[in-house]
């Protein structure tokens, strides 16, 4: 019997295996998929590599957050990175508007850069700045700070990003500019909390880094650590019930009918479909029907192009374009209108040359635009329906709509394509496992900002929760996520001690 079995192998599942197995316990991890890592994983098309989710990742510079939770890990020194453009590491553009507008690192710079840009707006940047920093100083965890108050409070959880940004200038242009990243945490008008878009643009500013040859890395070094220590990961051992008795979790049930046991249980896949799988009448109705009934964030639809050999110069930034002045709305832009923007990241490899090999183009998009091929799965190696040929239609118009958005961008952008793969919302839900196929899990909302703050324990006591949908997705939040999970068990403000002195 394991003293933890963990549901899912994305970060926060090998993230709390790390822990837990650094401690003593037993732990055992099961994974569905092939590939572990959820979205760390990458694949390979004519031999270039592509990210699934992770394009880049920031607060790694010394002395930052995820910088010392990944030297606590043991893996910082190992993992392969690529400092981004230091005075523009994301760039947002507007059809008819030639202007490139960038976000820098540091504060300082980033205040700087955009003043350059917007000279008569210095104190409305540096007033957002000030901001930014102040939120982000109110959660102690993502500061690695220990914490003892019982609960954080709801000070800027019922704040409105885009509210807050309207209120500091006038300059329509330049409040599209500073939300321009949006895409990062599927922002939406009078929605979005302002500490969504604070943690997150927060680790950007402070440092930008692209995982040389992909982030899958970050998993196979995590997932050594956990062996090395004596944890077990298993893969295509999917979880189909998760079983109740006398007020325990007893065991899980695999697909094939094994039955693993264990003394504690980690949910790493969606809280709902943890609800949908586990057997037991010591949860409430009304904590189910939440659980199930919460909206998740939006999804996305992918181009993963492979560029012909020195055709396409290496760009050491993202771009994040839009065809109008509204950064908050192209989530809900469905049909001929779509797509209404796009981001583009460029993969950094270890290949030596100036030209890139390949780049991804994402574009919202909901999952109502492929409903009706929502009963097909593809998974591997198991359930690969054939989701037919009006599908791959589908895919295809859509690639060759979004290229000609981009083409307005990069004109030569086609010659330099040798072929392209494409993922919409069915592939997010079927590979990454994401309810619905979203981006980042369950979607934050000001108006009702407790309800989507999910618990890490549960009303069975063994039961638990970790992952993007306890308090935020991305790198970062996942990471802060296992340390509130682990803290259960480790005690919060002594793991976060040992963390700092790693």
């Amino acid at each position: 019997m394991y003293d933890f079995v963990i549901i899912g192998s994305g970060l926060g599942g090998l993230e709390s295996a790390y822990m837990l197995s650094k401690e003593g316990y037993k732990v055992c991890v099961l994974e569905k998929n092939r590939q572990l890592g959820g979205s760390l994983q990458i694949f390979v098309r004519d031999k270039a590599i592509f990210d699934t989710g992770i394009h880049y990742i920031g607060g790694l510079d010394e002395g930052q957050n995820l910088n010392q939770c990944f030297k606590y890990f043991d893996i910082m020194d190992k993992l392969k990175l690529h400092k981004m453009d230091e005075d523009g590491f994301d760039v947002i553009t507007f059809d008819n508007d030639p202007v490139e507008y960038k976000h820098a690192q540091g504060y300082d710079n980033f205040v700087e850069r955009l003043t350059a840009q917007f000279p008569k707006e210095r104190e409305a940047i540096k007033t957002y700045v000030n901001k930014i920093q102040e939120v982000c100083d109110y959660f102690p965890l993502y500061q690695l700070k220990e914490n003892n108050s019982p609960s954080v409070g709801i000070k800027y959880l019922d704040d409105c990003a885009s509210d807050y940004i309207a209120s500091i200038t006038d300059d329509v242009k330049l409040q599209n500019v500073l939300a321009g990243s949006n895409p990062l945490y599927a922002g939406e008008a009078h929605k979005t909390p302002i500490y969504v878009h604070a943690l997150v643009v927060n680790t950007y500013i402070e440092s930008s880094y692209k995982c040389i040859d992909g982030g899958a890395q970050i998993e196979r070094h995590l997932s050594r650590n956990i062996k090395a220590q004596g944890g077990e990961i298993r893969n295509y051992a999917e979880v189909v019930k998760i079983v109740e008795k006398d007020g325990f979790i007893r065991h899980v049930e695999l697909k094939d009918g094994e039955i693993v046991e264990g003394k504690h249980f980690i949910s790493n896949i969606h809280p709902a479909n943890t609800m949908e799988i586990i057997e037991t009448d010591k949860l409430k109705n009304a904590y189910r029907h939440r659980l199930l009934g919460l909206k998740n964030s939006t999804s996305a639809f992918i181009l993963d192009v492979v560029l012909k050999p020195n055709t396409f110069k290496y760009r050491n930034n993202n771009f994040y374009h839009y065809k109008r002045d509204d950064v908050w709305s192209s989530a809900h832009v469905t049909g001929k209108d779509w797509p209404d923007g796009y981001c583009i990241f460029i993969p950094k490899s270890s290949k030596p040359g100036e030209y890139a090999d390949s780049m991804s183009i994402l574009s919202y998009m909901q999952l109502e635009e492929v409903k009706e091929w929502e009963d097909s799965f593809a998974t591997i190696p198991h359930n690969r329906d054939k989701r037919g040929d009006d599908y791959e239609e589908f895919k295809i118009n859509r690639a060759e709509r979004l290229l000609d958005e981009v083409e307005k961008k990069f004109p030569d952008i086609r010659q330099c394509i040798k072929s392209y793969t494409t993922a919409t919302p069915l592939t997010y839900r079927d590979y990454i496992g994401t309810k619905d196929g979203s981006l980042y899990g369950i979607a934050k909302d000001y108006k009702d900002p407790v309800r989507t703050f999910i618990s890490p324990t549960t009303k069975i006591p063994n039961l638990f929760f970790t992952g993007q949908n306890l308090s935020m997705h991305g790198v970062l939040g996942v990471t802060v996520g296992a340390i509130r999970t682990c803290g259960a068990f480790i005690g919060q403000n002594n793991l976060i001690n040992k963390i700092n002195k790693a």
